[in-house]
């Protein structure tokens, strides 16, 4: 099953690849009008993908500049149809596969091998400072792969939670995908958390475009709005500069807590710790209460737990089990 799945994704892949060199030989090597490039404009705002890969060609033909005397010139054109003549178009045909052949070649170098993955282990936290000013803060259990590209800011989040502050380009728009989101920087501190069947985007300062990666059903998120997708629907939200804080006391080593259930407690000190907490009965997971403690310092939420509420602590090995 696991193979069907990566077969897919290569075989989708090499498609939109495909399809953007035949956009870009079309564009280099025939004639080029305004419908054409209304068409063009239309494949690249269909996706992301198609986005990327005709970028990443553009900027690898930019960087082979030697090679646009290739093209050919006025003298080859049929100028009753605008189009190559018979004996240019073959010669062009070649010259388009060494070309593309050479674009490719440059753009697996120069982009292949500028994408860099960042990870965290459990309990980890680490800052990444991009060349353009910006900083992402990856929590625990994350990881991201960043394309430091000139012309890409494009950051993919595979799991986790991170904090980014983006230094905002419109000429080269910061975006991160997050599954089946994509969410482009307008000038912003925002979160991303991602977890396997759940998807959070706060924004702490400034907006975002969160769209699906298909650019459809843009929204426009911006200070305090928070949008939590799962179990299949969206959650539109508007928090407090004071909450939105309180989701950020990661960054310092804390969990902050507001009339959190003791079950949703255990769950943030899970992701922390390697020593996992268990609420025994559905009565006690439903215990709500208050606090600030530290992500590795279960003891002491334990304790808290067992003198409010006279619940029963017990260790078990790698677990520590909370009943009544």
């Amino acid at each position: 099953m696991i193979e069907a799945t990566h077969k897919a994704v290569d075989v989708s892949a090499t498609e939109i690849e495909s399809r953007a060199a035949a956009w870009f030989r079309r564009r280099h090597f025939w004639s080029w009008s305004e419908s054409d490039q209304a068409e063009l404009d239309l494949w690249l705002g269909q996706s992301l993908a198609h986005r990327v890969a005709y970028w990443r060609l553009q900027g690898a033909w930019e960087r082979t500049g030697k090679l646009t005397v290739l093209r050919p010139t006025a003298s080859e054109q049929d100028p009753a149809r605008g189009k190559i003549s018979s004996a240019a178009a073959k010669i062009a045909s070649v010259l388009a596969v060494v070309v593309i052949a050479a674009a490719a070649a440059t753009a697996f170098y120069i982009f292949g091998s500028s994408e860099k993955t960042y990870a965290t282990g459990l309990g980890g936290h680490e800052t990444v400072r991009l060349a353009d000013g910006s900083q992402i803060e990856l929590n625990t259990d994350t990881q991201l792969r960043i394309d430091n590209s000139p012309r890409d800011r494009i950051i993919s989040l595979d799991k986790g939670e991170a904090f980014f502050e983006v230094k905002h380009d419109s000429a080269h728009p910061f975006v991160v995908l997050a599954g089946n989101r994509t969410v482009t920087d307008l000038g912003t501190k925002f979160l991303i958390r991602r977890d396997t069947d759940r998807l959070q985007v706060a924004v702490m300062e400034g907006r975002v475009r969160l769209e699906n990666a298909d650019r459809s059903h843009p929204k426009l998120l911006q200070q305090g709005d928070v949008m939590v997708a799962e179990a299949g629907r969206t959650v539109m939200l508007n928090r407090s500069s004071r909450e939105l804080a309180n989701d950020l006391g990661w960054r310092r080593g804390l969990l902050v807590f507001s009339h959190t259930t003791l079950a949703a407690a255990a769950d943030e000190f899970n992701r922390y710790n390697r020593e996992k907490l268990v609420v025994a009965d559905d009565a006690t997971a439903r215990l709500k209460l208050d606090g600030t403690f530290r992500t590795n310092d279960m003891k002491q939420f334990t304790e808290v737990a067992q003198a409010v509420f006279g619940l029963r602590v017990e260790n078990r090995g790698d677990q520590t089990v909370i009943s009544r």
